[in-house]
């Protein structure tokens, strides 16, 4: 008996030794959202494990008290007890620099202003940010504005799009200034000393004979073509099934073909593909095996899901074990936008991606497709991401962004660039900044920033401001100074150091009609947009007026403002049209 009681002693001790339990829980953020992939620790084992997809993880222990650390880029690391027979919610908190970078950005500012209502925008299952149209402020209560210099076009191929499939544009697609930058300027090229250049003119405005026009004209150097350094670039292809039309997949590759053909010997390209795999398609590859690349591309197929989390996730690792110091480094991300697998919102992915934003590698975004295009999350992406985002509708724009102006899209010459402008209140009673519309999420949280911009190499923009003047004739104004004052403050790619240029807009008022070609033509384009935007401000002309002025300033030898003029005929026909249907109910 004694020897049977000792026997059982020891096999209870014995699956006591071997017992296994489970340490089960979710890891979340102090906005109470779940965390996927974060690291964790067994501290009995030293066995690392993760949190999955969905944010929460069950680990094998032979303990039932265990610890663990629970870490995550952009969040404390977490150090705790755990007892097995609970279930454990743990909650990271933010570093002091993540929460800095996940702030709602702003492309303008003006002090103390404070945004009204606005309903947010949707066509189909396709979403565009609600934007918030800059209105007039007083120059002696809010001398100062400042917005963001970026080179972001895709607005305006994106309008273009609505238009050429006769049906009318989202009013918050519509962004005046990508519209802006979308055409080619006449360059200025700035000092020798400096990376940015200025001129402006003043002049009656169009649209408003009792104010005035201020056109100011910001210029970036362009790079030396043999200095331009290597480039490490990794396509990032969503190959999912909802990439599988004509103008989405294939036009993606007869875009990234193109590029090819303008690589170096010393540019290194990767593909990282997601949908049905996800994972490396190409291997860092040195431009001079274009043919190699070229089949790459080619080779690709669509079909399952969307899991662009991963996919990022994956390009961002793969950039990172490329990294060229002092080169171009970037991954570019080619996509409709319709992420369904992973982390799938816009605050998630904004987080994903600010985690990568002072990694110094850049991101582009190319948008294309239709009906379940996401505007919205390819915006924030490129922004968080320290890069720029263009619209694909066609292979003449995919050749416009990815050959004609490839120092544009992939070189920047400075980061985290934003103009301010002081209005001199003795000749100001007050201003418009058009376009640099924010987005309303950003107007309503008291901590948004304004958000600098990527600016690439030879880009040249003009920005327009309405301006109700304190004399009517300046010369009734005498001696009173500048009209306003501009400083730009920038850095150089893969540069700390803050930098400031300035320029002083002179108050001489040109008649509208002798300004240069250029800057009427500028104007068209803004009442263009306001008309699109069904702005308020733009009830006081028509689309036979945009048309005129546009057919006049227009280049006659720019096919692309040549075209703009036939897309403004277009879309008088299709707004036409809906005021009929609208009067007839």
């Amino acid at each position: 008996m004694k020897t049977a009681v000792a026997i059982l002693t020891s096999f209870l001790f014995v699956v006591a030794g071997h017992a296994q339990y489970y340490l089960r829980g979710e890891i979340r953020d102090e906005k109470n959202n779940l965390l996927s992939n974060a690291r964790i620790v067994l501290h009995s084992t030293g066995y690392v494990y993760s949190s999955g997809s969905s944010g929460s993880f069950g680990i094998m222990t032979r303990k039932q008290i265990d610890s663990i650390t629970v870490s995550l880029d952009g969040y404390q690391p977490l150090s705790v007890k755990l007892e097995t027979a609970r279930y454990h919610s743990l909650v990271l908190k933010t570093l002091l620099t993540s929460a800095n970078l996940q702030k709602n950005r702003l492309l303008s500012f003006t002090r103390n202003l404070k945004p009204g209502d606005r309903r947010n925008w949707t066509v189909g299952t396709e979403t565009y940010n609600s934007l918030l149209e800059n209105d007039f402020v007083q120059a002696d209560k809010y001398p100062e504005t400042g917005f963001a210099i970026n080179t972001d076009k895709a607005s305006y191929s994106n309008v273009r799009r609505f238009l050429n499939m006769n049906t009318t544009v989202p009013p918050d697609a519509v962004r005046t200034e990508e519209l802006l930058n979308y055409f080619s300027f006449k360059y200025q090229a700035p000092p020798a000393d400096s990376v940015f250049g200025f001129q402006s003119f003043v002049s009656d405005c169009p649209w408003n004979k009792t104010n005035q026009l201020l056109a100011l004209h910001v210029s970036a150097r362009k790079l030396d073509p043999e200095k331009i350094p290597p480039s490490n670039l990794v396509f990032l292809v969503d190959v999912s099934g909802s990439m599988d039309m004509p103008n989405r997949l294939p036009l993606l590759k007869s875009a990234f073909t193109l590029l090819v053909n303008n690589l170096r010997d010393k540019d290194t390209i990767s593909i990282v593909v997601y949908g049905s795999t996800i994972g490396v398609w190409l291997q860092p590859t040195s431009g001079k095996e274009k043919e190699k690349i070229r089949q790459s591309i080619e080779e690709m197929y669509p079909g399952g899901s969307t899991p662009g989390e991963s996919g990022i996730r994956t390009a961002y690792n793969l950039a990172r074990s490329q990294f060229i110091k002092g080169g171009n480094n970037r991954v570019i991300l080619a996509t409709d936008g319709d992420f369904n697998v992973g982390q799938t919102s816009d605050d998630e992915l904004e987080k994903l991606i600010t985690q990568h934003q002072q990694s110094g590698i850049y991101l582009t975004c190319l948008g294309v497709g239709m009906g379940n295009y996401k505007d919205s999350k390819l915006e924030v992406l490129a922004k968080k991401g320290n890069g720029n985002f263009a619209y694909l509708d066609n292979e003449r724009e995919a050749e416009k962004v990815l050959v004609k102006e490839l120092t544009q899209t992939l070189y920047s010459v400075a980061d985290n660039a934003f103009l301010n402008i002081e209005f001199n209140a003795g000749l100001v009673k007050n201003y418009r900044l058009i376009g640099f519309d924010n987005k309303w999420k950003a107007l309503v949280d008291s901590v948004s920033e304004l958000d600098g911009g990527e600016v690439g190499s030879g880009h040249s923009v003009i920005a327009l401001f309405e301006i109700d003047p304190v004399y009517v004739d300046e010369r009734a104004a005498g001696n009173k100074g500048n009209l306003a004052n501009v400083n730009v403050r920038y850095k150089l790619p893969n540069d700390t150091l803050q930098r400031y240029t300035s320029y002083k807009c002179p108050y001489t008022v040109t008649p509208f009609t002798s300004l240069p070609p250029t800057y009427r033509f500028a104007s068209s384009v803004a009442m263009f947009a306001a008309l699109l935007k069904d702005s308020k401000y733009a009830r006081t002309y028509s689309w036979g007026e945009v048309i005129k002025l546009a057919g006049e300033s227009a280049d006659k030898q720019d096919a692309i403002q040549q075209e703009f003029v036939t897309i403004v005929e277009k879309a008088k026909k299709i707004y036409s049209k809906v005021r009929k249907k609208k009067r007839r109910k």
